[in-house]
């Protein structure tokens, strides 16, 4: 894996402390194909520890059926305050902004400073943007695009926006939750072999629905992807690299849908 990852964490984390600090309220964003997979839960607790209020906002709700939303946000709630959204499609971001003021407890006339965290890649800009309401704020689907502190306001919000943070050092897990890009892979075939292996575990029949083709050997159906997708090397072999490729950033943008239940 290219890039000084331990280095990066160790800025981020130091930005990240400083955004948070002195925030009212804590937005911790998570994916709603799997929203236990995306909390930072080490950092939760700190920011219990802290006296922070924290409000868990299950993003990309699009991606999965409303059923399963609920089941989540019940179990979610035994912890804390939830609320699912599709920051793309700007559902559920003013039940959201009444449940910051809510959370909040201040008088009508106070700002609230609003810290928003969350994994790389998870939509925690484009939700920035849809609570300023009107795009100010940088986005993409590439992981870490926020590298410092940005700050925005919508009238008695005062938005922050902090660096995408991870806590482990599983590679595999990295590129599950999106936050490492797939240009800095030594090997794609490797991560994309894992990657298929777990979501065929959650949805047997995913890779079918999104490509048309599907195998029970992950290299075999990261060849039939490339022959698909008319991609070979020079000597005619199919280029099951950038199939890989293909595979581990549909993933990260969302085009590869499936989604867990919570643990009964």
């Amino acid at each position: 894996m290219r890039g000084n990852y331990k280095g990066l964490i160790r800025k981020s984390w130091g930005r990240f402390w400083k955004a948070v600090k002195d925030a009212d309220v804590i937005l911790e964003v998570l994916d709603a194909r799997d929203p236990d997979a995306f909390r930072l839960k080490e950092i939760e607790k700190k920011l219990i520890k802290m006296g922070k209020k924290l409000i868990l906002v299950i993003n990309k709700s699009d991606l999965v059926p409303r059923s399963i939303l609920d089941l989540w946000k019940k179990h979610l709630e035994r912890e804390y305050p939830v609320v699912y959204i599709s920051a793309r499609f700007r559902l559920g971001t003013g039940i959201l902004r009444e449940l910051i003021y809510r959370i909040a407890r201040k008088n009508k006339d106070s700002e609230i400073r609003v810290a928003i965290i969350g994994y790389p890649n998870v939509g925690k800009s484009t939700l920035i943007n849809i609570l300023k309401g009107y795009h100010s704020v940088s986005t993409g689907s590439k992981p870490g695009l926020t590298k410092n502190i940005q700050v925005v306001r919508r009238g008695r919000l005062k938005i922050i926006d902090t660096p995408g943070i991870f806590l482990c050092d599983n590679h595999s897990m990295l590129v599950y939750t999106g936050a490492i890009r797939v240009e800095n892979l030594d090997d794609p075939v490797y991560y994309a072999i894992i990657l298929i292996n777990k979501l065929k575990e959650i949805r047997k029949d995913v890779f079918y629905k999104v490509y048309g083709v599907d195998s029970d050997g992950p290299e075999e159906l990261l060849r039939k992807i490339a022959i698909k997708r008319n991609l070979f090397l020079k000597k005619g072999e199919p280029n099951i690299e950038e199939a890989a490729k293909i595979v581990l950033r549909d993933w990260q943008v969302g085009k590869i849908i499936i989604w867990r239940e919570p643990p009964r």
